[in-house]
């Protein structure tokens, strides 16, 4: 299906429609009409990851066609937790809490919509705190029916597996489909989107839009993005792939996405980049050994979009003087002699590693070790008394850890 729509052309070539309700009608307004539409964030960290990445590219697009982008940070709805998805209840934050979050995660915004112009980032605490529960009830309470959450899929497969489902979950869901109508009223806001657990959600909003302000709104779910193994997206067995800069390095953010599996990358080049798309079309021609090319490329555009184009010129050398120059390059991540004590019997190769920050935990090191995934100056670490005293006489030690992450240890 041709759509009149630049903007929904655009989204459907690259894969981002999952559900939507009355498209066609969506695409005659838009088509005609710069609208305002909007995506939802929880804020239960003090940086969105990658799993996140679809949605604001979504934003990303809206803006880019001409219309106003609406980032909604759940300042107010966080203080719940949406249940969407969730095997158990979240961890209830307080206020002090949400409100740092939200003050980290806010600089991430401006690098996908333009603040300056049209698009704007909102907060639902400043009218969800100034609801009287009592009167809420009374005007929403009996639009909304139980049997109908119950129908959700979100909510069924909880109560399938007898996951508790609390009262205040619940509420989860009524305030969400009041910030739709909030923002329909305030903002003249006629689309929601979200991911494919949000699809619930949008339709209650959907519905109270129309009886309550007796207008016209629309809706749109991305897919679930999981990796070719069926992993969450965002998530490996290092942690969580920050998009905040004080997260996670640029350098370690490129190497994500130059290591994902060869059966991601044409679908991530499609959802992640601003590349047009006859170039992508070429780049998942490629095959074998040629594919590192796309990859490199992939890892360069997503890390531009992210940190910007100089960590982005940063990471791609880094990246290139070490993986496949064997440069040792001076922007790695690096301790000098002075902040250790390498003459010690008591320094091992696990200190070195904890104090590069290269993995998490003493017992992954040790792990690593054991499966042939650690090389120190490019020979594998077989030491089982984990010490590095037999390369004091050298200049440097480079140590690596598996792929992904190298360190650099200056002797002298």
């Amino acid at each position: 299906m041709k759509f009149k729509s630049e903007f929904l052309n655009e989204i459907k070539e690259r894969g981002f429609i999952y559900q939507d309700i009355d498209i066609k009608n969506l695409d005659h307004i838009i088509s005609k009409n710069k609208i305002s539409g909007y995506i939802g964030f929880d804020i239960t960290s003090d940086s969105l990851h990658v799993g996140s990445l679809i949605q604001l590219m979504l934003l990303h697009w809206l803006d880019y066609y001409g219309h106003k982008s609406i980032g909604l940070i759940g300042g107010g709805t966080t203080l719940i937790g949406d249940p969407s998805g969730k095997d158990e209840t979240r961890k209830i934050l307080t206020k002090n809490e949400i409100d740092n979050n939200i003050d980290n995660i806010k600089q991430i915004f401006g690098r996908f919509i333009n603040l300056n112009k049209n698009s704007l980032i909102i907060n639902n605490y400043d009218w969800l705190s100034q609801l009287n529960y009592i009167d809420f009830l009374r005007e929403f309470g009996s639009k909304i029916t139980l049997n109908r959450m119950l129908t959700f899929e979100s909510v069924k497969s909880r109560l399938d597996r007898e996951q508790p489902l609390t009262i205040l979950e619940f509420n989860y869901m009524l305030l969400q489909a009041y910030d739709f109508v909030y923002l329909n009223k305030n903002y003249n806001c006629i689309l929601q989107m979200g991911g494919s657990d949000q699809w619930g959600n949008i339709l209650s909003g959907i519905d109270l839009i129309r009886k309550i302000n007796k207008k016209e709104a629309f809706g749109i779910t991305s897919p679930l993005i999981t990796n070719s193994d069926g992993s969450k997206m965002g998530k490996t067995t290092s942690g969580a792939i920050w998009l905040n800069k004080d997260k996670i390095s640029s350098l370690d953010f490129f190497q994500f996405w130059r290591n994902v599996n060869d059966n991601d990358v044409s679908k991530f080049l499609y959802l992640f980049t601003k590349l047009p798309i006859d170039e992508i079309v070429k780049l998942s021609a490629l095959k074998s050994q040629e594919i590192n090319e796309a990859k490199k490329i992939l890892a360069y555009e997503v890390t531009k979009i992210v940190r910007g184009k100089e960590d982005a010129v940063e990471a791609l050398e880094i990246a290139n003087n070490t993986f496949n120059t064997n440069i040792i390059d001076e922007r790695l991540p690096n301790i000098s002699q002075n902040e250790l004590d390498i003459e010690n019997d008591s320094f091992t190769i696990l200190d070195a590693i904890e104090k590069l920050g290269l993995v998490k935990s003493r017992s992954e090191i040790k792990r690593l070790i054991k499966s042939d995934g650690i090389k120190v100056n490019d020979q594998l670490y077989k030491n089982n008394d984990l010490s590095l005293k037999k390369y004091l006489g050298q200049k440097e030690i480079k140590i690596t850890v598996g792929k992904k992450k190298v360190g650099i240890l200056k002797i002298h």
